[in-house]
């Protein structure tokens, strides 16, 4: 894959709209969206190469939409596979709990299995092909301050840099360090954050922390089909799991023992060991493509932002992978901090909408977390009374069910007269197969991405005219479900997916995010108006005569 547009720190500008520290799915997200709408954005990243491996293998519905909106999202999912159920099982391979994972979601499979490097590849050649976005790997942030103007962030080489730069014998840096400013920081570097600690920001623990090997490897035989099934093993003794990584690759794991050593458990030697005796399959089955260990633990950051600067990703929470949603979450971080910061950076919001970041995105992220918790403590189990006794209890039906998926449930969304949301609101909104004219497609790459407003009749009419400017002003598209071309804004349908949706809810008309949160809804469409309304007030709007007297440069003046 070409790297032409990576970047020597030599040719640092004095001064970007946005810096991304850490260039993984958090941050590959914010700089393909905030590149995308014509920002100077610089990504520090300190490996000097994309990872090429697999680390997450899971994606949701939600998340692929988000990958369509930064990258191609055939290249992303070539490889994936559909999944449907995932299934937590005793030593004896007795079911204990079967995860229902069918259906659809925002156009895409609820569930898949994907192949981590495609995702990742995907987004950056888009990120390549923006002028506006300066990419600097084999570089990390060394020091970072804010004033009331942004920060002030000084970078240097890694010692894993592509020339060998790298500190001398005595710890000092083969090179100076080079510095620029931002109006805004993403601290998206990982759960041992730079950004996170230089802020002082704590986290919070929850405990638990499990050391688990990863073996991934390539499938070289048909025996792999039989670990398509996603399986974890509750097993006191040792508890292990297979899973399938898209469709041509597999993932075993394997938890380590108090007192077993890394290094061993690392040997490859160890691991065709494992698989011999558990399940019959060797180097004539499968390839290694990595054997690591990881520590699987569950921690917050005691806060999100602070002034200028924002934590995403594993910077602001690292869960146990037992849901698949760790970097799910971080993408959604990335994707709700561009659109706010666009509208921030452009005039057109107060900069107390990106308080909304952390009070929308803390709350889903930690019940996220308390339930893979939960997961881990019932995969982890390693008293033999306890673990009999867990068996029971699902066994019996005593065992608490899972709690719903959570939703958004504050920040910019619409709140009911009682302060109640309605069972739509906060959710992911449907994507259907469309046309438009000549263009068919997926409803995004038919009528463009930012916020939708979609209807069965055009609804512009019933606003009035400062509200039809807001919704101009805001890109807002406008979407009406019809066969009719002739209507303004009509789309036909190839499938049922966004009517069947409205119809099921009783909803005539309702406003989506750029991250595709439907912001609420209204049975009515002649309850329009107060609904835009509403969204205007959640957005912390800044009216024309009083935008920024130093506006932002406009699109075309970015991008030159």
């Amino acid at each position: 894959m070409s790297n032409h547009h990576d970047h020597s720190a030599d040719h640092l500008q004095d001064f970007y709209d946005v810096a991304i520290i850490g260039y993984g799915p958090t941050g590959l997200v914010a700089a393909s969206q905030l590149g995308q709408a014509g920002y100077r954005v610089v990504v520090v990243e300190r490996w000097p190469t994309m990872y090429g491996l697999p680390r997450l293998t899971h994606i949701d519905g939600e998340t692929a939409r988000i990958v369509q909106a930064c990258g191609d999202i055939d290249q992303a999912m070539r490889d994936s596979l559909a999944l449907h159920t995932y299934h937590y099982v005793n030593a004896d391979g007795e079911l204990l709990l079967e995860l229902e994972w069918k259906g659809k979601q925002c156009g895409y499979t609820a569930h898949n299995s994907i192949y981590q490097p495609d995702i990742e590849d995907a987004i950056h050649d888009r990120v390549a092909t923006l002028p506006n976005v300066e990419l600097l790997r084999g570089w990390e942030a060394v020091f970072l301050k804010q004033d009331d103007e942004g920060a002030t962030v000084a970078i240097q080489r890694t010692n894993t840099a592509k020339d060998g730069a790298q500190a001398g014998n005595d710890g000092q840096w083969a090179e100076p360090a080079k510095s620029f400013r931002a109006r805004y920081v993403i601290g998206a570097d990982g759960a041992n954050s730079f950004v996170r600690r230089s802020l002082g920001i704590e986290r919070n623990d929850f405990g638990h922390k499990h050391r688990w090997l990863n073996l991934d490897s390539e499938n070289l035989s048909d025996a792999a089909e039989r670990f398509k099934l996603l399986t974890i093993f509750c097993d006191p003794a040792r508890g292990h799991m297979y899973m399938p990584i898209g469709d041509n690759r597999t993932r075993f794991e394997v938890r380590l023992l108090d007192g077993e050593s890394i290094e061993e458990w690392e040997d490859p030697a160890t691991g065709w060991r494992w698989l011999q005796e558990k399940y019959g399959v060797g180097p004539q089955d499968f390839k290694f493509l990595r054997n690591v260990v990881y520590t699987f633990q569950t921690r917050m950051a005691e806060r999100w932002r602070e002034g200028h600067v924002l934590l995403g990703g594993d910077a602001a929470h690292a869960m146990m992978p037992y849901m698949g949603q760790g970097a799910c979450s971080g993408m959604r971080d990335g994707i709700n901090l561009a659109w706010k910061l666009d509208l921030v950076l452009s005039g057109r919001a107060s900069a107390a909408l990106l308080d909304s970041y952390e009070a929308e995105r803390r709350p889903h992220a930690q019940k996220i977390m308390e339930m893979s918790l939960f997961l881990g403590q019932v995969t982890n189990e390693d008293d033999l009374q306890k673990a009999a006794a867990r068996d029971e209890a699902f066994r019996s039906g005593s065992m608490p069910p899972m709690p719903p998926f959570p939703k958004i449930e504050s920040g910019v969304v619409h709140h009911e007269a009682d302060g109640s949301l309605l069972a739509t609101t906060g959710v992911p909104g449907p994507q259907s197969r469309v046309r438009r004219g000549d263009r068919e497609g997926r409803l995004d790459e038919v009528v463009g991405h930012g916020f939708l407003l979609v209807a069965h009749e055009d609804p512009l009419p019933l606003l009035n005219p400062d509200q039809r400017d807001f919704i101009a002003q805001l890109g807002c598209r406008i979407v009406v479900l019809s066969d009719d071309a002739s209507v303004p804004g009509a789309v036909s349908e190839l499938d049922s997916e966004m009517s069947g949706f409205m119809a099921q809810h009783c909803i005539g008309a309702y406003i989506g995010r750029p991250d595709f949160i439907i912001f609420g809804s209204v049975a009515n469409v002649g309850e329009l108006p107060a609904l835009v309304d509403d969204l205007r007030l959640k957005l912390q709007w800044v009216d024309d005569a009083h935008r920024n007297e130093h506006p932002q440069l406009s699109l075309q003046e970015r991008t030159a």
